[in-house]
């Protein structure tokens, strides 16, 4: 029961801190929710800010002070003067790493929480909100990222990060759990139901309980996780259809030695678009062109080049993000990208995509079996299944679920706000009860 006069002036919002994007929703007395605006440097505005945090030194009068960028800005002001200043990547990822404790940053040494608090201020400032001034429910996966990962640890630091962020008492349930409550709006009746939530990063998987009427509206059954979602897609296409083009299998040679492969690292790369114009530094630009001029394919290491010094990371991932959206409706389609002298066309099929992503399928089919055995309930005692995020449009990851669950049963929602909403109307709930 909330206290008279609790946070009855607080704003209800909901927030989806992810390995990729993070997403603000706020929820209104009535129920009715809507995702924060960030608002860039640019005058660029958008639903999803990158999880990305930029560091550097600036002078304030006579001290020297720390300043930061997120999201888009952040990649800016690094590339902007890349030997001066930090830029941090992936941080929910550390999370559950109990080897990653702290890192020097200039003459600072700064915890791991204390890098997402900052994100998290400027998060909020960005969006016109200030921390203090709301009450929040956090989603958390089912499974923290890293092959060691310790869940009970990294649920204990997310927490530390928002209270250092200066969000009172944050209240964490896991991510499917928030995709869960926005599909029970659509319910009348209590059910059993699957969600499936398909990040950037990471699919989760939970079986909840839900009633309207209840009390307790929501009993968790089950749950878990994998670390495969769209961008494992996206870089399967990148490294079949796009990589080869740009001199991925190329050789060069040094002091006119035996011919060495390319460096791989370049080509990993160009999975996310922000890592490919990250690699805009003179550093990286000097060591292509350098290894252009004895390669094997010297044509397509400059086109690799021209790609990086002219920002199209954002060009080819749409096109890729395109072919991928295609192949969810048609049974082949066309990969379209040109710049400059560059031109793939290359023609993609259904099955040819569902070869390259079999491995992860594979993967996924194992995390939605784990999460009924743990439950103990057959197919058949599973009243529905509501799949969110992109991901779940790929022919053969819904097949998974048809399969198992029957066509009828399955329902979807790709929305990249749906988990925070989802967690806005958690957090509205708890006020109310």
């Amino acid at each position: 029961m909330t206290t008279p006069g609790h946070n009855q002036t607080k704003i209800r919002v909901g927030i989806d801190f992810g390995t990729t994007n993070s997403v603000v929703v706020i929820a209104d007395e009535n129920g009715n929710t809507h995702p924060a605006r960030f608002v860039f440097t640019d005058h660029a505005t958008s639903e999803t800010c990158r999880t990305l945090l930029c560091l550097w030194m600036d002078q304030d009068g006579r001290r020297r002070v720390m300043k930061d960028a997120i999201g888009l800005d952040a990649i800016e002001a690094y590339l902007d003067d890349p030997a001066e200043s930090r830029l941090i990547m992936s941080m929910k990822t550390y999370l559950a790493q109990g080897s990653f404790r702290e890192t020097r940053v200039f003459s600072s040494v700064m915890t791991l929480e204390a890098l997402i608090a900052r994100f998290l201020t400027s998060l909020m400032d960005k969006a016109g909100l200030n921390p203090s001034d709301v009450s929040a429910t956090i989603g958390r996966p089912v499974r923290f990222a890293g092959e060691l990962a310790d869940d009970s640890l990294g649920v204990a630091r997310l927490r530390e990060s928002f209270l250092e962020a200066g969000f009172p008492e944050p209240n964490i349930v896991l991510e499917p759990e928030g995709a869960g409550w926005r599909f029970m709006q659509r319910l009348d009746r209590p059910a059993t139901v699957l969600v499936g939530d398909f990040g950037g990063g990471t699919s989760d998987f939970s079986i909840m309980r839900f009633d309207p009427q209840a009390r307790q509206r929501v009993t968790t059954l089950g749950h878990s996780g994998v670390g495969i979602a769209g961008d494992q897609f996206d870089y399967r296409i990148i490294s079949h259809a796009v990589a080869p083009a740009l001199g991925r299998d190329a050789t060069y040679r040094v002091m006119g030695g035996q011919p060495l492969p390319v460096p791989a690292e370049w080509f990993a790369s160009l999975g996310r678009w922000h890592r490919l114009s990250l690699m805009r530094t003179p550093q990286t630009l000097r060591d292509i062109a350098d290894v252009a001029k004895t390669s094997s394919e010297p044509e397509k290491l400059r086109s690799l080049l021209r790609l990086i010094e002219d920002q199209e990371g954002q060009n080819l991932y749409r096109a890729v993000g395109q072919a991928k959206s295609d192949l969810s409706r048609q049974d082949s389609t066309v990969l379209r990208f040109v710049h400059r002298d560059l031109k793939i066309e290359e023609t993609i099929t259904r099955a040819d995509f569902e070869s390259w992503i079999a491995p992860d399928l594979e993967r996924l089919d194992g995390a939605i079996e784990d999460s009924m055995r743990q439950t103990g309930l057959g197919p058949d005692d599973i009243d529905r299944v509501f799949l969110t995020g992109g991901t779940s449009f790929v022919p053969a990851v819904r097949n998974l679920f048809d399969r198992r669950f029957g066509a009828e049963r399955v329902d979807g929602g790709s929305e990249f706000v749906s988990v925070a909403e989802g967690l806005a109307l958690i957090e509205r709930e708890r006020h109310l009860s």
